[in-house]
């Protein structure tokens, strides 16, 4: 029965269908976010997850094969630095000219002081062996073992060693420990490491003397006494002997 006043709808047709059902309503957008995260705890998450990946494909960039270090036919950057086993502290002079601040008061070059390493003074004396290394890497340890055993058989080199960032005392302690003769330096803010485009330890530089730079040898290329020693014969041929690509060119 029809409620009062409201006349009841015919009966459809025999065979016809059903009469179809209202259509349900929209769905509510869904959003990005998981259940119950708030709009701004979202965002913060997307954002972090946008600088990790930043951050790693820097590093991947940094520490892999692009890393070329000091190119051949350049000039060693100039540095004055603390020697480890010396009294002397403070971060290292990377300064081409004077005045420029936090680099350094005076040109590298000029600093006078036995108790630092000069690239400038070493370059001067004859062709440079120069390695970089961190406290806490084996692989560094090794390749300057190499070092000083080829170090003996070749008296006119300049062979030295940079130490990046770390403490002083671990540096000398190792000095101590491989009874290594040639001068290590620390690297304290990282400036030297920086200005010779180091990303790979070790990291093993080769320059002429005067200071154009042979070659560099990245991630142990030259980790064994034989393979260090063949590139320090070609350091000493020079960049004019047969089969050198001594460009003699100073730019840097």
């Amino acid at each position: 029965m029809s409620e009062p006043g409201k006349r009841d709808a015919p009966p459809p047709p025999p065979g016809s269908a059903p009469p179809a059902a209202p259509p349900a309503p929209p769905a509510p957008p869904r959003s990005a976010r998981p259940p119950g995260a708030s709009r701004y705890g979202w965002a913060v998450g997307v954002i972090a997850i946008i600088l990790i990946a930043y951050i790693s494909l820097n590093t991947l960039r940094t520490e892999g094969p692009g890393s070329t270090g000091i190119e051949p036919g350049r000039r060693l950057p100039p540095f004055a630095a603390p020697l480890v086993t010396s009294d002397l502290d403070g971060d290292a002079n990377v300064a081409s000219r004077s005045g420029q601040d936090e680099a350094g008061k005076i040109p590298a070059c000029d600093v006078d002081d036995p108790r630092a390493l000069n690239s400038c003074t070493l370059a001067s004396a004859g062709p440079v062996v120069l390695a970089f290394l961190t406290a806490g890497s084996d692989k560094c340890t090794r390749e300057l073992d190499a070092i000083e055993t080829v170090s003996r058989d070749f008296p006119q080199v300049g062979f030295a060693a940079v130490g990046i960032k770390g403490k002083k005392s671990e540096f000398r302690d190792l000095v101590r420990a491989h009874r290594w003769t040639f001068p290590v330096a620390q690297d304290r803010d990282g400036a030297v490491s920086n200005v010779y485009g180091v990303a790979v330890c070790p990291t093993v530089v080769f320059a002429y003397r005067g200071g154009e730079v042979m070659e560099t040898a990245l991630g142990g290329e030259a980790a064994t006494a034989s393979a260090l020693a063949a590139k320090v014969r070609r350091l000493e041929r020079g960049p004019g002997a047969a089969g050198e690509s001594g460009s003699g060119k100073e730019t840097g």
